[in-house]
């Protein structure tokens, strides 16, 4: 008269068992894709960071190189010598002439 009852236990705990493994692998799987999925997004977002810390370092390195600025300042000091060259000697003609 007990067997059914311990038949039924039986079953019950299996049945218990197999639904808890289930329950187990389902988020076992689910973890699994998550991970799969932020290592894909953590690897993508490293990539662009590589990427643009490149194109800075790239226009750090035009940023620093200062030989047209140096031309240019060069050409510069030229244009403001003849300028100054200029003006005195518009001042020297100036000064001959007399004023009414």
């Amino acid at each position: 008269m007990w067997d059914w009852l311990v038949y039924g236990a039986l079953i019950v705990g299996a049945l218990a068992f197999v639904a808890a493994a289930a329950f187990l692998l389902v988020r076992v799987l689910q973890a699994w894709r998550s991970f799969k999925r932020l290592r894909r997004h953590v690897f993508r977002d490293l990539d662009r960071v590589l990427e643009k810390t490149e194109r800075t370092l790239d226009n750090a390195a035009s940023a620093s190189d200062t030989s047209r600025l140096d031309a240019a300042l060069a050409s510069l000091r030229v244009s403001l010598a003849q300028l100054a060259l200029l003006r005195e000697a518009i001042d020297e003609a100036t000064a001959l002439i007399p004023r009414p």
